[in-house]
């Protein structure tokens, strides 16, 4: 697994940057507009926003002193791409326990 796939799993384990993610999925906030929704100090939210910048869960723009937090696809992409290679893997599996049990009945 490598480092990106490493950070989007590291981003969703914690349930504060999980609520983080829900509540940019309705708009784009300041850090301090996050930090309202916490009971945690603002340089705290901020090292969460970094984390989920870091995976490219969230982009960051500066508009005068407000850094403005907007939800973005490419963490979520990451996240799908590994679970998309598992639901391979497992249809596979189950595709040839199927052939198999088939292949039983027919014999009998």
């Amino acid at each position: 697994m490598h480092t990106q796939t490493l950070n989007a799993f590291q981003v969703i384990a914690d349930p504060s940057r999980r609520y983080m993610m829900q509540l940019l999925s309705k708009e784009s906030m300041t850090i301090n507009a996050l930090a309202e929704n916490f009971d945690m100090s603002r340089p705290a939210v901020s090292k969460h926003v970094k984390i989920m910048y870091n995976a490219g869960f969230i982009s960051i723009t500066d508009i005068g002193r407000e850094r403005h937090c907007t939800l973005k696809q490419d963490g979520f992409n990451e996240l799908q791409d590994f679970i998309n290679y598992f639901d391979k893997f497992w249809a596979g599996k189950l595709k040839k326990l199927e052939t198999l049990l088939n292949n039983k009945a027919k014999s009998k």
